[in-house]
């Protein structure tokens, strides 16, 4: 249960040390936006290079070669779908999610946080986690694609409803 033998310790050693390697180097080769977690599917991904990772350190079964290959597998599909979404707005519409506007000017919005199944105390925690006590000194609260949270302070000086894309500027 505790040790299985010195040779085990020694694959993982080893295995470790070149897949850890040859990950790194396909990430520098990929470029920066193979981890970033704008939104679930990069999220996913992120969670699948851990997974695949850990399974060709721990599992006898799994070669090098396969595992790296694995890896490099899913970092070629990610670079293909985010290359497909930066150039084709109907493949980006298909990948990723819009964020959505939860509480407006101190006024939660009731159907948004059903339809993205949030709760208001679960709004309100975000709130207090920023520091926010006053719901009217609150502009926005926007669920993002990735799952986070994003709280705008300030009124606002125009009475026009801003979309989504005129609220995240800042």
């Amino acid at each position: 249960m505790f040790f299985d033998s010195w040779a085990g310790l020694g694959r993982v050693l080893v295995v470790g040390v070149l897949a850890y390697a040859a990950l790194v180097l396909l990430l520098r080769v990929s470029g920066k936006r193979t981890l970033t977690k704008l939104n679930a599917f990069d999220l996913v991904v992120t969670v699948a290079l851990g997974s695949t990772l850990a399974t060709v350190l721990l599992s006898k079964s799994v070669a090098l070669a396969e595992g790296v290959l694995a890896l490099a597998l899913l970092i070629v599909l990610q670079y293909t779908i985010t290359w497909l979404s930066v150039r084709s707005p109907r493949f980006q519409a298909l990948i990723k999610a819009q964020p959505t506007m939860l509480l407006y000017r101190g006024n939660i919005l009731p159907a948004a946080l059903e339809q993205q199944r949030v709760t208001r105390d679960e709004v309100m925690a975000v709130l207090r986690a920023q520091g926010k006590h006053d719901l009217s000194k609150v502009l926005a609260v926007i669920l993002e694609t990735d799952g986070s949270f994003s709280v705008l302070s300030g009124a606002g000086a125009d009475d026009d409803t801003p979309t989504l894309e005129t609220v995240r500027r800042p």
